[in-house]
């Protein structure tokens, strides 16, 4: 049976990337992904981006970035589902491998968003626009919401959204790439600027630019080009309903539920078999539902899994190891590539001060705006 692999991976630095534009950013990524793999082609390539009509002002950015790359003629296109633009990217990579139409396909995700745009008002174009945006709530308020929706039912607390926070940034302080690697402690997270009460500063993920890139393969491929061998094991994709008023309740995301029963489903496991996960964590309280969600732990004891410990470096489930999306960054369409680049640096032993002893299956959870789309991915590393 056909089964597919990541045979390669790049990434840039995370940041405000002031001399490097978006086409720059993906080359380098793609340019080393391709040498990871030590792939002599591309059959055809995929490319997550949210929105660079908004941000640089440039569509059609497949056609673009190929022949950037030096690969004009290939097939090449952009795919979009808001945040979660790089796990589709990777899922369309994947399918196509399995499906036999390509051999070696580039998936890869790139956003640059700190040219002078209004990135708030460009991201808030991924809500429901006539019942949200244009009545004047972005993403903050939309989570902050959920927030309150979550500490009101389960009690859970500002501290245990904090040390959501802290973590990741201890974490963050391990990564060359990251965006934030600096410290912070639950007090600088519980003083810092309110942004949506009950969110502060410290509980959103920054303005980032970056870009990432995957090779998928065949895992016969890939013991042929001898190297580490990550199949996928799963890649599954769900939707919810875009309003949040839509949802009967506010302190879960159903299309994660969805899409992280689905990739357990193809997988044949559960989130005990996990050893690492990468968790979209764009505001401190979406990791905490998330966790949720994917059975880490039973409704309303995310919060206190976190302050435990559980979720820690060393725990007994890490959870974003890279840092986050809070400490790494969050180049909305690079965002679900840089996770699977986290999964596969750990399952190949290769992440350094941040490695998790053992690490052999690992899950990516990737979602767009307020979790209306969420791409699961389990990746396991096999002889």
């Amino acid at each position: 049976m056909r089964e597919a692999a990541i045979a390669g991976i790049g990434m840039t630095d995370f940041g405000e990337l002031w001399d490097a534009s978006l086409r720059q950013m993906f080359t380098e990524a793609a340019v080393a992904a391709i040498e990871d793999a030590g792939v002599d082609h591309i059959d055809s390539m995929y490319v997550g981006s949210m929105t660079p009509g908004l941000f640089v002002h440039q569509e059609h950015i497949g056609a673009l970035l190929a022949d950037y790359l030096g690969m004009a003629g290939i097939p090449a296109g952009r795919v979009e589902s808001a945040c979660a633009s790089g796990g589709l990217a990777l899922r369309m990579a994947v399918l196509e491998v399995l499906s036999g139409a390509s051999e070696v396909v580039l998936a890869g995700g790139v956003e640059k968003m700190t040219d002078g745009v209004d990135a708030t008002d460009a991201l808030a174009t991924a809500a429901d626009q006539e019942y949200e945006a244009f009545e004047g709530i972005t993403f903050p308020g939309l989570y902050a919401l959920m927030a309150r929706a979550h500490m009101e039912k389960y009690g859970t607390t500002r501290e245990q959204m904090a040390d959501v926070a802290v973590k990741n940034h201890t974490n963050g302080m391990l990564n060359p790439r990251a965006h934030f690697r600096r410290p912070i402690e639950r007090a600088d997270v519980l003083t810092s600027n309110l942004v949506a009460e009950p969110l502060r500063l410290l509980d959103c993920s920054p303005i980032t630019d970056g870009a990432a890139a995957a090779i998928v393969t065949t895992t016969e491929r890939a013991r042929e080009l001898g190297v580490p061998v990550i199949r996928v094991r799963a890649s599954a994709m769900a939707t919810a309903s875009l309003a949040l008023h839509d949802r009967q309740d506010l302190t879960t995301i159903p299309s994660v539920g969805r899409a992280a029963g689905r990739a357990f489903e193809e997988a044949d496991m559960g989130p005990d078999d996990l050893d690492v996960l990468e968790v979209h964590d764009c505001f401190t309280i979406a990791e905490l539902v998330v966790m949720e969600e994917i059975g880490l732990v039973e409704p309303g004891k995310s919060g206190e899994a976190v302050s435990s410990g559980l979720t820690a470096l060393d725990g007994k489930l890490p959870v974003n190891t890279s840092g986050g999306l809070k400490s790494k960054g969050h180049p909305v369409g690079a965002s679900g590539i840089a996770q699977i680049f986290e999964i596969v640096e750990q399952l190949r032993g290769d992440a350094g001060d941040r490695q998790v002893e053992g690490a052999r299956i690992g899950m990516a959870q990737n979602m767009g705006g307020s979790g209306a789309s969420c791409v699961a991915h389990i990746l396991e590393a096999i002889s």
